[in-house]
């Protein structure tokens, strides 16, 4: 999986001193493969937070355009994302098998080849494709008020198990999508600091599969 900037939350190192104390170190992330996103640690002065004057939903929904998308992002706290990796596996058992599953032999790689009857080989199949199944489990996480919109449906890799035969391959992730959010940005600080919305991207799992 090609890097990805996971956020891009300043564009050099960054020196705020709160309150005249010890200073704020804020570094520049570096590109990962690791996903999902880790949770950012922010600066906890709530001076640096966005004032009710800068949350105007239509002047965020202006800025943001066609970047936003609400099955992705939510304004306000969402409900439940999705079914638990357990029923989202058996949900995928019922559904047409994939390709590479249907040409799937099923005999000995060597020695006299046996004859399996549809039924039964179907089944196996089915079995087969239940338990190797990796699906993506979405979340609704809050990025908190320096993010618009604050609400992120993230993806994860379901790992409560082994997805191969014998034991020892998981779930992790192959594909991902990235999201633009707007991130409140602050340069400087006490009354020399500017604070404004800036566009940030952030990637999310879009597909996991069985792997090492």
């Amino acid at each position: 999986m090609t890097a990805i900037w996971a956020l891009l939350l300043c564009s050099c190192l960054g020196l705020l001193r709160p309150g005249g104390g010890q200073p704020f170190l804020r570094l520049r992330p570096s590109p990962s493969d690791n996903l999902p996103v880790k949770d950012i640690v922010e600066h906890p002065d709530p001076e640096y937070d966005p004032k009710e004057h800068d949350l105007d939903e239509r002047t965020l929904r202006k800025k943001l355009g066609s970047h936003f998308d609400p099955g992705f992002m939510a304004v306000a706290v969402p409900g439940p994302a999705n079914a638990s990796g357990a029923e989202a596996a058996a949900g995928r058992a019922r559904a047409a098998l994939p390709a590479e599953l249907r040409r799937l032999d099923l005999g000995p790689p060597q020695g006299p080849r046996l004859r399996v009857g549809k039924k039964a080989r179907r089944k196996v199949l089915q079995w087969l494709w239940a338990y190797t199944y990796c699906p993506v489990l979405y979340t609704w996480k809050d990025l908190g008020v320096r993010f618009w919109p604050r609400y992120i449906k993230e993806g994860n890799c379901f790992a409560e198990k082994s997805c191969s035969l014998p034991e020892g391959m998981f779930c992790k992730p192959v594909k991902s999508v990235t999201k633009t959010f707007l991130r409140w940005h602050c340069q400087g600080w006490s009354s020399q600091k500017y604070c404004t919305w800036i566009p940030v991207q952030y990637p999310l799992i879009s597909e996991c599969k069985c792997s090492c």
